[in-house]
């Protein structure tokens, strides 16, 4: 899965260039049933090693749950992803080397 390069941010980690995306519309599972969360995708700039999808936990704003309202929506901003990035590496994300999605979640890191 290719991140594409319009509408996603450039951030800088360790010297490396990264790519981090969150989608705008929300996917059915992530609005219909109430435990929707932000999910965020990060590649390396370069673009041909393997995806890393970040399970946030963060309730995503279209959660429909509690009638659509969702009083406290926390922001992914650059300096979560830059962390995500690390424990992901630290986790055995390689970002540069081709291979399946690697799904991290903050929560389950030690």
């Amino acid at each position: 899965m290719a991140i594409p390069k319009k509408g996603s941010r450039k951030i800088v980690v360790n010297q490396d260039d990264y790519r981090w995306l969150i989608r705008r519309k929300a996917t059915d599972c992530q609005s219909d049933f109430g435990f929707g969360e932000i999910n965020v995708a990060i590649e390396h700039a370069d673009g041909c090693g393997a995806t890393l999808l970040v399970k946030t936990g963060y309730p995503h704003p279209q959660d429909m749950a509690a009638g659509g309202v969702i009083n406290a929506v926390t922001p992914v901003v650059p300096s979560d992803v830059a962390i995500w990035i690390k424990e992901a590496i630290k986790a055995g994300w390689c970002p540069q080397e081709p291979g399946p999605t690697f799904y991290f979640s903050p929560n389950d890191a030690s």
